[in-house]
């Protein structure tokens, strides 16, 4: 019986070492991170093609990424930020004064990542890292679209506008989009522990509903937003810091 018990602890004691000693070496080269930035909508209701940067809005982001090998990372990434769309910060063409369409939502994305290192510095710590990265995931809207400052002198009922409006109101709006997010940045190390990184990030969503608007503000094309951000990482695991001298015990 106590040979049973004995022969019992030590398998577990096994065990135990194992799953510890695994957990310790997944963690080792792990990293975390916190982003800090700014959130662009590009639609619809902004006359330039890279996106409405009259209504810049901050967000920020989280971030875990595990190496694979010396160019390859996964990565999870959560987003939270807000996205503002208002033709009323543009005089020209002139018919934006006249439309006055307004639209904002905040923006909860979840995505899963691959980043390539482009310099196959995954467990390195020295020198700038330039780095690529795209994947999928989910983006959670909750759309408010304003069309009451509208001209209806100059967008009267039977217009083209109106008509959309109708088509657009009937559609509603996305409360959960596929968003593919595709980007470059740089990391750049402080210590063995931290780094900083800055990077930009591009949105395809395949909608043209971002903003609550299509017929009545150009079905032609669809909706997207992009980030720049910056911030700083923190490496988990034990940190080789060079050969050391051996401990003489006494």
């Amino acid at each position: 019986m106590k040979a049973g018990i004995k022969t019992g602890a030590l398998v577990l004691s096994t065990i135990l070492f194992f799953t510890v000693k695994a957990h310790a070496q997944f963690y080792s080269d792990m990293s975390v991170g916190l982003n800090g930035g700014i959130y662009v909508y590009q639609g619809d209701l902004t006359p330039s093609r890279y996106g409405s940067f009259r209504n810049l809005r901050p967000g920020f982001s989280f971030f875990a990424k595990k190496p694979i090998n010396h160019f390859l990372a996964a990565r999870i990434h959560l987003s939270f930020a807000r996205l503002v769309a208002d033709e009323s910060r543009y005089s020209k063409p002139d018919y934006r004064q006249q439309r006055n369409f307004y639209a904002t939502t905040p923006v909860k994305e979840f995505s899963a990542q691959l980043v390539w290192n482009i310099r196959g510095r995954n467990y390195e710590d020295r020198g700038i890292m330039p780095y690529i990265f795209s994947g999928a995931g989910l983006t959670l809207l909750s759309v408010v679209k304003d069309y009451s400052r509208m001209n209806s002198s100059v967008f009267h009922s039977g217009s083209e506008v109106a008509n959309g409006l109708v088509i657009d109101n009937a559609h509603g709006t996305p409360r959960a989009i596929l968003a593919v997010p595709v980007g470059v940045g740089a990391e750049y190390p402080l210590s063995n522990r931290f780094s900083v990184n800055i990077e930009t990030s591009y949105r395809f969503i395949f909608t043209d509903y971002l903003d609550g608007f299509s017929e009545a503000a150009g079905p032609k094309f669809q909706d997207h937003y992009h980030s720049t951000s910056a911030g700083i990482i923190y490496k988990f695991g034990k940190r080789d810091s060079g050969v050391g001298c051996p401990t003489v015990k006494l």
